[in-house]
């Protein structure tokens, strides 16, 4: 127990000093020290070629110049760095420095930037349709926040296209599923599934194909009446498309049907 108390207390330590480490490491002159400007432009300089050290410089001029003009720019600098850099880690090390500035200077030309910047570090990490989808819901809300904080701002509409891209992914997911409960007669769970990609993505580029699967996955289920707008919904809207001539023959087939027990009459 002694021992991992002593580790335990070795390890903070070194916490404690290493920032203080990394600051002896600074070759600046007074000048330098004493101009936001001077320390921020040896961290552009430097970001390219030594990333870890020009970030020393530019949270030197956020510690000693935290209402400065370059406070905001070497805060924006430091995100930059770690996005650009791209891998997992980064990017959400890059998240973490947008929040940080948007929380440091709300009001900054730069926060719809920032804001925009995020939604992007999920954005990246996408995954397929029929693949864990958390990052593009997560990505769809923080454009979302783009767009209704921002309306203005350049920003929100390139979030906007974003957001389409995030809900085409989504509702491309949920077909995939929806799909699946069809093929695997589980005409209820099928339906669920679709409806939700109407209710939820009106725009989703397959609306003519999710059309068919409702209405058959209802005709299936033994629920034709809740069926037949469906297909009839295809046929009006989409006559070009191969699954509208997929309903014309459901909906003969439904008539003919019903035209059985009058035949027999």
């Amino acid at each position: 127990m002694k021992r991992h108390v002593v580790s335990l207390t070795i390890v903070l330590v070194l916490l404690l000093l290493f920032p203080h480490c990394q600051k002896k490491n600074l070759e600046v002159t007074p000048e330098q020290a004493a101009s936001d400007e001077s320390l921020y432009k040896l961290g552009e300089q430097l970001i390219k070629k030594d990333p870890e050290r020009a970030r020393l410089y530019l949270r030197q001029v956020i510690d000693s110049f935290p209402k400065s003009f370059y406070a905001q720019r070497a805060k924006l600098t430091i995100a930059n760095s770690y996005f650009d850099k791209g891998d997992e880690s980064s990017m959400i090390l890059a998240a973490a420095e947008y929040r940080e500035f948007i929380g440091l200077f709300p009001y900054s030309p730069s926060a719809s930037f920032a804001h925009y910047r995020i939604a992007m570090t999920f954005f990246a990490k996408i995954l397929t349709p029929g693949r864990d989808q958390n990052k593009t819901v997560q990505a769809l809300n923080e454009f979302k926040k783009v767009v209704s904080q921002y309306p203005l701002s350049e920003e929100a509409k390139q979030a906007q296209q974003r957001i389409k891209d995030c809900e085409q992914k989504l509702a491309e997911h949920t077909f995939i599923i929806a799909k699946f409960y069809y093929r695997s007669m589980a005409y209820k769970a099928s339906s669920t599934r679709l409806v939700e990609i109407l209710t939820n993505y009106p725009n989703y580029s397959k609306l003519d194909q999710v059309y068919f699967y409702l209405a058959d996955s209802y005709t299936l289920w033994g629920k034709t009446e809740e069926g037949l707008p469906f297909f009839l919904k295809l046929v009006t809207d989409y006559p070009q498309s191969a699954w509208a001539k997929k309903a014309q023959k459901r909906l003969k087939d439904i008539d003919a049907q019903k035209a059985k027990p009058q035949a027999k009459k």
